[in-house]
């Protein structure tokens, strides 16, 4: 059974995964109506992803005897000036998630939950990725100004981006 402390962090992430979903499809479908389909489907792999994340949540709090507890998800923004705006937010939110993810995985190491610690382990390594790869897109952006066939080009590259979850 988890406790009481974990259920609350892990139930609030939850929703927090589900926000960064939604947030990413409404930079899908900004990046869609400005003629940018790749980028639309970088992010929409994105979501996908978010939605896994909170999904592994959800089956872990069920396996823990925990109870999952649904709230509201925050509107997302919908507009931007611009792609890098996008990516440098996207990097914002994914630092504010490790930030979570943190958070949970000193609770689990301060209720000595092993499980809890085992799962925030794989989590904090996806971070990882996920921040490299929003900065990796901006330092690109920021080579071509945002502009240009460079935009086409990258505007390729990120369209060839499939989603496949993880084996765990």
């Amino acid at each position: 059974m988890i406790n009481s402390k974990l259920e609350k962090v892990i139930n609030e992430q939850i929703n927090a995964e589900m926000y960064s979903a939604y947030l990413y499809l409404s930079m899908s479908a900004y990046l869609e109506s400005i003629n940018l389909p790749g980028f639309a489907t970088w992010m929409r792999v994105q979501f996908e992803e978010e939605q896994f994340h909170a999904m592994r949540f959800f089956t872990f709090l069920n396996e823990r005897g925990g109870r999952v507890v649904l709230e509201s998800i925050e509107k997302p923004q919908i507009e931007w000036k611009n792609v890098i705006e996008i990516f440098e937010q996207t990097l914002e939110h994914e630092r504010h998630v490790t930030a979570l993810l943190n958070n949970i995985a000193d609770i689990a190491e301060d209720e000595k939950d092993r499980p809890t610690r085992n799962l925030m382990v794989w989590f904090i390594d996806e971070q990882v990725e996920e921040e490299s790869s929003a900065e990796k897109i901006i330092n690109e952006l920021k080579l071509i100004n945002g502009e240009g066939h460079g935009m086409l080009m990258l505007d390729r590259e990120l369209g060839a981006r499939v989603f496949t979850p993880p084996v765990i």
